[in-house]
C-alpha cells in the first residue's frame, strides 16, 4: 500500500474509531473485547483495500466488519449468544412495547436502527472510559485510545513514557473496568455528576497537556490540542443540555484561538499580553463564542450557578473580545476569578486572580495575594507563583528580588521552552 493509502486508512481510524468501539461494545458489552474487535477490523481493511480498493463508504465497512466479528464471536459461544438474545429481548422490548424476537430477527433490528443509536454508543464509551473506578492516568490514556483512535506509541510520546509503559496503563485499564463489572451505559441520573465531571476532567487534561506541555522540548503540542477539541465537540452534541460540557468546548476554542501567536518566528513562547492578537483564530473565537452562549441558554432556568468550566471560558472570552490588550476588562476578569474561586476553591485559581487584580488595581494589590500564597505553601514547587511575583515585583521596580523570583521559576519547570522564556526574563530583570 502507498503512504497516501495508509494515511487515509489511519484518518479514517481516527475519526471513526469511537463509533466502531462503542458499537461493538452495546454488543459484546465488553470495552476490551470491543477494542480487540475493532482493531481486527483495521487489520481486515490493511489487508484488503490494497488490492480492492479503499470503498466508498470507509468507516461504514470498518463498522459492519467489527460487528460481523462480534456476531460470530458470539455465534460461537452458547453463553454469549444467550446473553445476546436476553439483550435484544430487554432492548427491543422497551423500544417495541413488549415485542420479543430471536436473534437473528434482533441483528437486522439493529442494523435498521443502527443510525439512531451511535451516539448513544459514544456516550456510553465515554462514560466508561472515564470511570471514577480508573485512576486518572488510565482515564486519560483510554480516551485517547478508545475514542481518539490514537495508536499506543502515539499515546506514550505525547506523555513521554516509554510505549511499554502506556501499553502496560492501557491494559490495566481495561482489565480494572473488567474486574470491576463496570456496565457499558450511561450512569444513574444520581451518578451523572460526578461521572460527568470526569470525562470533563480528562478531557480538558488532554487539551493542557497540549497548550502548554509540562515537559519535554514543546510549549505546544498541537496533536493533542486537536484531540480535546474533536471529544470536546463530540460530547456537545451527545448532552446539548449540559452547560458545562459547552463550557468547556467553549474554553478550549477560545484558548485554541491563541496557538498561532503563542510561538515567535524562532519558535520561542509569547505571554498573552505580548502576542500579535490578528494573528488569533477568528473562527475558533466565533465557534468559542457560540458555545458559550449555547450553555448560557442550556443552564438558565434549573442551574443556580455557573461552573467552573463556564466561568473559565468567560475569562477566555474577555481576552477573545479585546481586540488589544490595553482594552482588556481586568477588573470583570477579577470578578469572574472571584466567582470561580467561590465555585472551586483553588490556589491556581487565587493565583490567577492574583494576576488579574494586579492588572486592575496595580501591581501592589496583586503582589498582596500572591505573598499570601507563596506563605500558603500549598503552590511550592508550582513554577507559576515565582513567575507571577517575578513579574509583580518587576512592575514595582524592585528587580533584584524580580531576578531571584525568574530564576526559581526556571528552575522548578520540566519544560524546556519554557525554561528559555524564564530565564529570558531573568536576564531583563537584571539588565534594568
Amino acid at each position: 500500500m502507498t503512504a497516501r493509502g495508509e494515511d487515509t486508512i489511519a484518518a479514517v481510524w481516527r475519526i471513526e474509531s469511537g463509533r466502531i468501539v462503542g458499537s461493538v461494545a452495546r454488543i459484546v458489552r465488553d470495552v476490551g473485547l470491543a477494542e480487540e474487535l475493532a482493531q481486527d477490523a483495521l487489520v481486515a481493511a490493511l489487508e484488503r483495500w490494497p488490492e480492492g480498493g479503499i470503498p466508498d463508504r470507509p468507516g461504514a465497512w470498518l463498522l459492519t466488519t467489527a460487528r460481523n466479528g462480534a456476531f460470530d464471536l458470539l455465534r460461537r459461544d452458547r453463553s454469549l449468544r444467550e446473553k445476546l438474545e436476553q439483550i435484544g429481548r430487554d432492548l427491543l422490548a422497551q423500544e417495541a412495547g413488549g415485542k420479543e424476537l430471536s436473534v437473528p430477527d434482533f441483528v437486522d433490528e439493529l442494523d435498521a436502527r443502527q443510525r439512531d443509536v451511535v451516539q448513544d454508543d459514544l456516550l456510553r464509551l465515554m462514560f466508561t472510559a472515564c470511570h471514577p473506578v480508573l485512576s486518572l492516568d488510565a482515564r486519560l490514556a483510554l480516551t485517547l485510545k478508545l475514542l481518539g483512535g490514537l495508536a499506543t506509541g502515539e499515546i506514550a510520546r505525547a506523555f513521554l513514557v516509554p510505549e511499554s509503559t502506556m501499553a502496560q496503563r492501557i491494559v490495566r485499564a481495561k482489565r480494572t473496568l473488567g474486574d470491576a463489572k463496570v456496565p457499558f451505559e450511561l450512569p444513574a441520573p444520581a451518578e451523572l455528576g460526578e461521572r460527568l465531571g470526569a470525562v470533563l476532567e480528562a478531557v480538558y487534561l488532554i487539551f493542557n497537556e497540549g497548550y502548554a506541555a509540562t515537559s519535554g522540548d514543546d510549549w505546544m503540542r498541537p496533536a493533542l490540542v486537536d484531540e480535546a477539541l474533536r471529544l470536546g465537540r463530540i460530547l456537545a452534541e451527545l448532552a446539548p443540555n449540559e452547560p458545562e460540557v459547552h463550557g468547556l468546548v467553549a474554553l478550549m476554542e477560545l484558548q485554541a484561538s491563541r496557538m498561532a501567536a503563542r510561538l515567535d518566528t524562532r519558535r520561542r513562547p509569547v505571554l498573552l499580553l505580548e502576542q500579535d492578537r490578528a494573528r488569533w483564530d477568528r473562527v475558533l473565537i466565533k465557534r468559542g463564542l457560540a458555545a458559550l452562549g449555547r450553555a448560557a441558554r442550556s443552564g438558565a432556568h434549573d442551574i443556580p450557578q455557573r461552573g467552573p468550566y463556564v466561568l473559565q471560558a468567560e475569562i477566555a472570552a474577555c481576552h477573545a473580545r479585546a481586540h488589544r490588550a490595553e482594552l482588556t476588562d481586568w477588573r470583570r476578569i477579577a470578578d469572574l476569578y472571584g466567582e470561580l474561586a467561590g465555585v472551586q476553591p483553588s490556589p491556581v485559581v487565587e493565583l490567577n486572580r492574583a494576576v488579574a487584580v494586579g492588572m486592575a488595581d496595580g501591581p501592589a494589590a496583586g503582589l498582596a495575594l500572591a505573598d499570601r500564597l507563596q506563605q500558603d505553601g500549598r503552590l511550592d514547587g508550582y513554577h507559576w507563583l515565582p513567575s507571577v511575583r517575578g513579574d509583580l515585583l518587576s512592575k514595582l521596580g524592585r528587580r533584584s528580588e524580580a531576578r531571584a523570583e525568574f530564576e526559581r521559576a526556571a528552575a522548578l519547570t520540566a519544560n524546556a521552552a519554557e525554561r528559555e522564556l524564564l530565564l529570558a526574563r531573568m536576564r531583563e530583570a537584571a539588565d534594568a
